[in-house]
């Protein structure tokens, strides 16, 4: 038997390819995604890039590889439902440099944020928007591939906006380079624009839909909060995603913008900074799922405190914004919101994603809940709770270990140091 040993973080296992026969990984203890209570020495069998069976004890098999993580947390590989990975917010430099960077270059910078995502234990992620369309799509193709490494991409392409909006590409821009984007772009004025703007999100291949409702911190406009679309467009943009089985995350700061988004039956509000009683009644009335995104709030809010680093007409807003999220998940999750795990990584930093389980666990979230917030709630969210999400028969073998309890201590779970994604080891 050939036998694989994780002795210490420093012993690492780099690259290796998927194995065409039996792989073994013992367990020291087990969080699979759905139990509440974690197991002690399991053994995960895998076949190839699926896992085939769980059993309890430290089993071998003639012929087998063996990777004995038998003084290890093992779980499901982590899904972040919230990332931008073509970029990291570095500002000033950060609102220039996209008038001086093709595709190519987006693109190739994108490598090292995959990198370090997948490196730090999510092996799935949720790209919600990006205005080089090229760039994204050409990201998560080499990675499936197995061109380059990074986790899964589910990607929305360009975001819908509104003109003026949260995600018109234009906001800030000299009036003469402003142009009228329009439904091609993500900018929709009317019904017949909010059916073309999916339709062409389906053309270029995205896989899930995203939507500006409200204002929104960063973009080069006034408001962080007020509602942009009106209750026909978000009836016709869900009308059109459900043509095409789209799911739908909305970009949210106030509570009347992500009221008419929940009406219409979006699938899950994004950062929700104001949401009220009605807005939480609303969610657990359609199921909507709720991605608080705290660590991207704490981000800009230390950035507003620093002279220079943000734009005159964002700094109010990052100020205003930013330390109210982590109250209002508090709230959200003893009201009983569903909630699925979510960094606006790209605005936080990349690689730094495991933070959003500190800080939910400091508002009051269970460690095990903050746990299945990003495996088995997040692979729901994206309908694809029967392949991913927790460590089962028949699933794809995402796997992570860390050394330690994150029951006891949620913070080990920023230290992963074995990462396994459909069968393959990587770290």
């Amino acid at each position: 038997m050939k036998r694989f040993v994780l002795a210490a973080a420093a012993t690492m296992l780099v690259n290796l390819p998927a194995a065409a026969q039996t792989t073994i990984i013992h367990a020291g203890t087990l969080i699979d995604g759905i139990a509440d209570k974690s197991r002690s020495e399991v053994s995960i069998v895998i076949e190839g890039e699926r896992i085939a069976g769980i059993e309890d004890g430290f089993v071998e098999l003639d012929g087998a590889e063996l990777i004995d993580l038998s003084d290890r947390t093992v779980m499901p590989g982590f899904m972040d439902m919230h990332v931008h990975l073509l970029s990291e917010l570095d500002p000033p430099r950060s609102y220039s440099q996209g008038f001086y960077m093709n595709s190519a270059d987006v693109a190739l910078g994108s490598l090292v944020y995959a990198e370090r995502t997948l490196e730090a234990g999510f092996t799935t992620v949720r790209d919600l928007g990006a205005n080089d369309v090229e760039a994204i799509l050409a990201l998560r193709n080499a990675i499936n591939r197995g061109t380059v490494d990074g986790p899964r991409i589910f990607a929305a392409g360009k975001s819908i906006a509104t003109t003026g909006g949260h995600a018109d590409p234009t906001n800030g821009i000299r009036m003469d380079l402003r142009g009228d984007p329009g439904p091609k772009e993500g900018v929709v004025n009317g019904t017949a624009d909010a059916f073309k703007a999916v339709r062409q999100r389906y053309k270029d291949g995205s896989d899930v839909i995203k939507l500006t409702v409200t204002g929104g911190v960063l973009s080069l406009a006034k408001s962080g909060d007020n509602p942009q679309f009106t209750d026909e467009e978000l009836e016709a943009i869900m009308s059109a995603s459900k043509d095409y089985n789209f799911v739908v995350a909305v970009h949210a700061h106030g509570a009347e913008g992500m009221k008419r988004a929940i009406r219409a039956g979006v699938d899950s509000v994004e950062h929700g900074t104001y949401m009220d009683d009605e807005a939480m009644k609303l969610m657990k009335r359609n199921g909507t799922w709720y991605v608080p995104t705290i660590s991207a709030g704490k981000w800009v809010a230390a950035l507003s405190e620093q002279d220079g680093k943000l734009p005159a007409v964002v700094r109010p807003k990052a100020a205003a914004v930013g330390p109210q999220i982590q109250d209002t998940f508090a709230k959200a999750y003893e009201s009983g919101v569903k909630i699925a795990f979510g960094t606006d990584a790209g605005v936080s930093p990349h690689g730094a994603n495991a933070k959003e389980f500190v800080f939910m666990v400091e508002a009051g979230m269970p460690p095990m809940e903050a746990i299945k917030s990003a495996t088995m709630n997040a692979a729901t969210l994206l309908r694809v709770e029967d392949e991913l999400g927790s460590i089962e028969a028949g699933k794809y073998a995402d796997i992570v270990a860390v050394d330690g309890d994150p029951l006891a201590n949620i913070a080990v779970l920023e230290s992963v140091d074995f990462v396994m994604k459909s069968g393959r080891v990587y770290r």
